[in-house]
């Protein structure tokens, strides 16, 4: 499973049971970590997930992006609320990307607020899924 953490909207991503292709998503709206967090946790039993991966803000030359500590804290928080490790995984250009894919399906710019989350998750996860089937 996925996590594509947001200040008022998170995106979430999960496999199909084989782990290779993205299988469900959703977002999930909200502003307090905490909750949302829970949320995540919730989903994460509900879909049986047994990995947590979410996206982490890097800068184009690989350092650390200014949100680095929140997002490990916010990884902190579903760790303990899911009670599993979270992947922290490299998410650059995954917003970009699911824009371009959302405006070449015919979207509007306004209705990408409510998918762009979710297909930012999915392409995180897609990442994750391609590098774990090179990496056993």
């Amino acid at each position: 499973m996925a996590i594509d953490y947001g200040d008022a909207r998170t995106g979430v991503a999960v496999s199909d049971a084989a782990g290779l292709l993205t299988g469900y998503t959703t977002v999930i709206q909200g502003r307090q970590p905490e909750r949302v967090a829970e949320e995540i946790a919730a989903l994460a039993a509900q879909r049986q997930a047994d990995e947590l991966v979410m996206g982490f803000p890097r800068n184009m030359d690989g350092t650390e992006g200014p949100r680095a500590e929140l997002y490990r804290a916010f990884a902190a928080l579903v760790e303990e609320k899911a009670g599993m490790p979270v992947r922290l995984w490299d998410e650059r250009r995954t917003t970009i990307e699911a824009h371009q894919i959302l405006h070449a399906s015919g979207k509007k710019m306004k209705a990408h607020r409510k998918n762009v989350d979710a297909v930012a998750a999915s392409l995180i996860l897609e990442g994750y899924l391609a590098w774990r089937s090179r990496n056993p």
